[in-house]
C-alpha cells in the first residue's frame, strides 16, 4: 500500500509530525529519475521563540518559506554548499519545518552512489546534506509542493516500533530541546 502523505498531515503539531515521517518514504522524481529512501531521522524546529530555527527573528528572502502553507519545501544552503530539505509544518503564517537528517536508501541505489561518490550503502544518505547530494535536492526545490509527484513522502504501510530522541545536531543555541527524533539502532542514521 503506497499513499502520498495530503496537506493535513503537514498542518499539525511540528513534534507530532517529526515522530510519524519515521518509516515514511521521501521520494524525488526528478531528471529521468525515480530516487527514494525510508525516513529514520528528522530534527524540529518551531516557531518564532526556538532559537536554532531560521524563523526566529523574523521573516526573510530565505526562510519565506517556513511562514507559507504546511505541506512545501524548505530547502536552504548550509556552509555555502550544501542543501539541506525540510518540510514546512502547521498553520500558514506560523513558521514551522522538519529538517529530514537520514535515509535508508530504497530506489536508485546506484544513481545515488554516482551522485555522491561513495559505494558503501550505510553513507549515502546518513545526513542532511548527503540525502540532498543523493536524491538531487537543490534550491530548485525549494517551495516545492509537497503534495506534487516531483517531491513527495508516502506511507508504505510500515510502523516504526523504537522511536528515540535527543539534543539537536550542529546548533549552539536550543541544544535543550530533544527535538531530533530516529528509528533506534538504525544503521543509516546520522553519527
Amino acid at each position: 500500500m503506497r499513499k502520498k502523505l495530503d496537506r493535513k498531515f503537514y498542518n499539525r503539531p511540528t513534534l507530532l509530525v517529526a515522530k510519524e515521517l519515521l518509516g515514511k518514504y521521501l521520494v524525488v522524481q526528478k531528471d529521468g529519475c525515480f530516487l527514494s529512501g525510508k525516513i529514520v531521522e528528522t530534527e524540529a524546529y518551531i516557531g518564532f521563540k526556538d532559537p536554532a530555527s531560521h524563523a526566529y527573528r523574523r521573516m526573510t528572502p530565505r526562510n519565506k518559506v517556513m511562514f507559507g502553507e504546511p505541506g512545501y519545501a524548505y530547502v536552504y544552503i548550509t556552509y555555502g554548499m550544501h542543501h539541506c530539505l525540510n518540510l514546512v509544518t502547521e498553520k500558514k503564517g506560523y513558521p514551522a519545518a522538519i529538517l529530514i537528517r537520514a535515509l535508508e536508501p530504497a530506489d536508485g541505489i546506484e544513481w545515488m552512489k554516482k551522485r555522491r561518490g561513495h559505494q558503501r550503502l550505510e553513507e549515502l544518505t546518513s545526513g542532511p546534506a548527503k540525502l540532498c547530494q543523493a536524491l538531487n535536492i537543490d534550491r530548485k526545490l525549494n517551495g516545492a509542493d509537497l503534495c506534487s509527484d516531483v517531491i513527495y513522502v508516502e506511507d508504505q504501510g510500515e510502523k516504526v516500533e523504537r522511536i528515540a530522541s535527543s539534543s539537536r545536531i550542529g546548533i549552539k543555541d536550543g541544544r535543550g530541546k530533544k527535538w531530533r527524533f530516529f528509528v533506534e539502532d538504525n544503521k543509516f542514521v546520522s553519527r
